[in-house]
């Protein structure tokens, strides 16, 4: 394993992580400079967001509830009554959106249709001298 030093196995990887694409370069830098370090920072990172009020809200909000309740019943019941609501809109606006596409699809096929029918009308059909180009 190669450990936070400046040994030459260390400085090779860095000048050729340099030479292939500096960020790599750099990042063996940082390891060796402070790469001893790296297990204290990671250990004090998880230990602020551990005691930030952040995290609090961080995990309010990957509450599977989806919303988290006020304390205020009347509120929260209003609350869901408005989004059951605007839910049931969404449904129906989607389904409406469905109904369009596939009146839009049969249209098109529609038109299709047609100008293959007079395509294969007008294929038969001897080309005189005089033709007009389409």
């Amino acid at each position: 394993m190669i450990k936070p030093a400046w040994t030459p196995a260390t400085i090779g990887l860095m000048v050729l992580g340099f030479v292939v694409f500096w960020p790599l370069g750099l990042a063996m830098l940082a390891y060796i400079l402070w790469g001893d370090r790296f297990e204290g920072m990671a250990r004090d990172a998880r230990n602020q967001w551990r005691n930030s009020p952040m995290k609090g809200a961080f995990d309010q909000m990957s509450n599977t509830a989806g919303y988290a309740r006020t304390g205020n019943v009347a509120f929260d019941d209003y609350r869901e009554r408005e989004l059951k609501r605007l839910e049931e809109e969404r449904a129906k606006l989607d389904a409406m959106r469905a109904d369009f596409d596939d009146f839009l699809r049969e249209l098109r096929r529609a038109r299709d249709q047609e100008e293959f029918d007079r395509f294969m009308a007008n294929r038969g059909r001897p080309s005189g001298g005089d033709a007009t180009a389409i």
